[in-house]
């Protein structure tokens, strides 16, 4: 837990000094936003579309971090110093993911009351809690694929465009049972509840993959 709180806390201060994602993942996310509530012919979005708007852009602006997420460690040799630590590389997994789930955070804080202002009337309502679960699933199926993509497209040439090609399959199953999740919240201001089939289906997917992750980024790393 030690090496897991040591690697946590240097990719949040190397984020804190060179913001790099979160302020760009911020701005891409409200801009999207923006652009929906100029471009749709109404005045609000609800169910549905609604959540399909809010997933995707959450989904497309976390990739903005899922390709900075290992560049830092490539470019200035942390997968050698790394590698030559006596120590789990697993840690190293768990500490990506972790700070991805907190930059998916930052995102939301901003994002989330943008799109309710922007795109939802009256608002989020009574369905804030629930809805913060979904977000805490989603955010979590995210951060461990794009933990794992990104380890193995940062050595390519095209990682910019390989981690996103790689990730986006996986993340399917993630976007459809968020989007099903948040369509009855987001319909007449959080009227209906969620649904238990989708939210078993999601979280047991994200313990899936994220077991199949840490099983593999050991020798993945190696390679």
């Amino acid at each position: 837990m030690r090496v897991l709180a040591a690697l946590l806390r240097k990719e949040l201060r190397l984020e804190l000094r060179t913001l790099e994602s979160v302020p760009g993942m911020i701005l891409f996310g409200v801009t999207i936003f923006v652009v929906f509530h100029f471009g749709l012919d109404r005045a609000s979005v609800e169910g549905d579309l609604a959540a399909g708007i809010l997933v995707v852009t959450i989904l497309f602006a976390g990739m903005l971090g899922l390709n900075r997420l290992y560049v830092a460690d490539e470019e200035q040799g942390g997968f050698d110093g790394f590698l030559l630590a006596p120590v789990d590389r697993t840690w190293l997994f768990v500490a990506k993911a972790g700070a991805l789930f907190a930059y998916l955070v930052a995102l939301e804080l901003v994002a989330v009351p943008a799109f309710a202002l922007l795109l939802l009337e009256p608002g989020l309502g009574q369905a804030l809690p629930e809805l913060l679960l979904v977000l805490a699933l989603l955010n979590a199926g995210f951060a461990i694929i794009a933990a794992l993509v990104g380890a193995i497209a940062v050595r390519t040439r095209a990682r910019d465009l390989l981690g996103p090609l790689i990730a986006l399959p996986l993340l399917i199953p993630v976007v459809i049972g968020a989007a099903r999740l948040l369509e009855p919240l987001l319909r007449e201001g959080g009227a209906g509840g969620l649904d238990a089939t989708w939210l078993a289906i999601l979280g047991l997917y994200d313990l899936v993959f994220g077991l199949l992750s840490i099983a593999v980024f050991d020798p993945l790393l190696e390679d």
